[in-house]
């Protein structure tokens, strides 16, 4: 099948990139997602995401590494494509210490592959998934004119390597460049890798949640949709610009969340308490004044309604979803 004038997305059959493409395609866009499908978390995940996106007539799927430039630049070739959103990602700041070359491959070398596609094609637009985490060590609410140049995790650096790519690329050859930063996305089907996926299994089943720190530790929570719709939003022409999409309120700690989980399972949580990892955030706190500015944006899901609809996510898919593998590489 081939698509006339469609949307790149990459890492279509992950968390926030399978959220974003259904989005797109329930608006009646045409979309071809890539995604190479890795085994950093449990695989039957991806492929539930996907399957959901196979049922549009008017999305295409390609298993294609973003590393792999050669395959890049052929895609590239065969679509001409505008408008590119690069979701592709590797996660999780912990295992980035582990293996940090997959996460330079990934994020870096990955963003400048899409970025080349563009320059040899014609390529006009380019969103780019970035992250909060970038913000260690900067007086909150961030704004995105702090300097972020003091990365704590490789995975932080990796994505700070990107951003800074896609802005030569902005200066060099005028490609209409939007930088996201997420805040804690969390939601239906997310990384089991996140705390909010595990501790919904964990107390339900009735495992001892492994906790970091002594939970005071607080988070700006995101809902999916929320950063589904920004991002989308952002595929308008800006110029260059960097933006923050988060949840825009006062931190929750992983405490409240617990709480809050146990409160909808009716259920309580044992809780393995261990040392807080060095390279995690003590706390994140978006300001989103930009991304109301820019985008006509803001967070339309509370912590309540998004906890809820997870847990409801989690029972409908029974017995499966107690099966998930919480064992990523971390």
């Amino acid at each position: 099948m081939s698509i006339p004038n469609p949307y790149l997305l990459t890492g279509c059959a992950g968390f926030i990139g399978a959220r974003t493409a259904q989005l797109l395609l329930d608006e009646g866009h045409e979309v071809v997602g890539i995604d190479n499908m890795n085994d950093y978390y449990d695989v039957r995940l991806k492929e539930h995401r996907l399957n959901l996106l196979k049922e549009y007539g008017s999305f295409e799927f390609r298993q294609i590494d973003v590393e792999h430039t050669n395959d890049v630049l052929d895609l590239f070739a065969e679509y001409q494509f505008k408008t590119v959103l690069n979701l592709a990602a590797r996660a999780g700041v912990r295992y980035s210490m582990v293996n940090p070359f997959i996460y330079m491959g990934t994020n870096g070398m990955g963003t400048l592959n899409l970025l080349e596609g563009m320059r040899e094609h014609g390529g006009k637009k380019f969103v780019l998934a970035s992250t909060s985490s970038l913000y260690a060590g900067q007086p909150m609410p961030f704004l995105e004119s702090l300097p972020v140049n003091t990365p704590i995790s490789p995975y932080a650096s990796s994505k700070k390597s990107a951003e800074a790519m896609s802005f030569t690329y902005h200066h060099l050859y005028g490609i209409d460049v939007s930088i996201l930063r997420y805040f804690t996305v969390y939601g239906p089907a997310d990384r089991p890798d996140m705390a909010i996926h595990r501790f919904i299994q964990w107390i339900d089943k009735g495992v001892p949640i492994k906790l970091y720190g002594d939970g005071e530790q607080s988070r700006d929570f995101t809902f999916v949709d929320d950063i589904a719709n920004g991002t989308i939003a952002a595929t308008r022409p800006l110029g260059y610009e960097i933006i923050n999409l988060g949840g825009g309120n006062n931190p929750i700690t992983i405490n409240s969340v617990i709480e809050k989980i146990e409160n909808l399972l009716g259920k309580k949580a044992e809780i393995n308490r261990l040392p807080m990892h060095k390279a995690d955030m003590v706390s994140t706190w978006a300001n989103i004044d930009k991304a109301g500015e820019k985008l006509g944006w803001g967070p339309g899901i509370s912590l309540d309604e998004g906890l809820e609809r997870c847990v409801n996510w989690y029972r409908e898919n029974l017995p499966w979803s107690a099966t998930i593998d919480l064992g990523a590489k971390n």
